[in-house]
């Protein structure tokens, strides 16, 4: 199973903490951690792990229910980015790379052919979350 993208965003931030504490990066380095606040963790996890139960269902799927499926997860991740209590913190290019892969991923582990399905609406596989998201 694909790994959530906050996941890797916790694991990059316990990697710059102990790199600062062995001093290989400076102290300024320390306010790294701002960049992912948990409340901004938390909501991303909760938004992605809502898009898996989502997919699970999905027997015999139609591309109308899996870009509905895309649909809603891409509006959610639009509402926690948008989100002002994270002080700020949001998705950036790294990270919207991150999250457009976690969902081509995702669906492709649930047998979904992600290539052909955008196929089907003449688009490149990338593209699949172009039309709703904002981040």
């Amino acid at each position: 199973m694909a790994n959530r993208p906050p996941e890797n965003w916790r694991a990059w931030m316990a990697q710059m903490t102990r790199d600062v504490e062995a001093g290989i990066l400076g102290p300024e380095c320390a306010g790294a951690a701002e960049m992912y606040p948990e409340s901004l963790l938390r909501a991303t996890d909760s938004v992605l792990e809502a898009f898996e139960a989502e997919i699970r269902l999905l027997v015999e799927y139609s591309d109308e229910e899996v870009f509905g499926a895309v649909e809603k997860v891409v509006l959610a991740l639009n509402a926690v980015d948008g989100d002002t209590t994270h002080g700020g913190a949001g998705y950036c290019t790294e990270e919207r790379e991150q999250l457009c892969e976690y969902i081509d991923l995702t669906l492709s582990e649930h047998g979904v052919n992600v290539a052909a399905l955008a196929a089907r609406r003449g688009i490149d596989r990338a593209e699949i979350t172009d039309a709703w998201r904002d981040w």
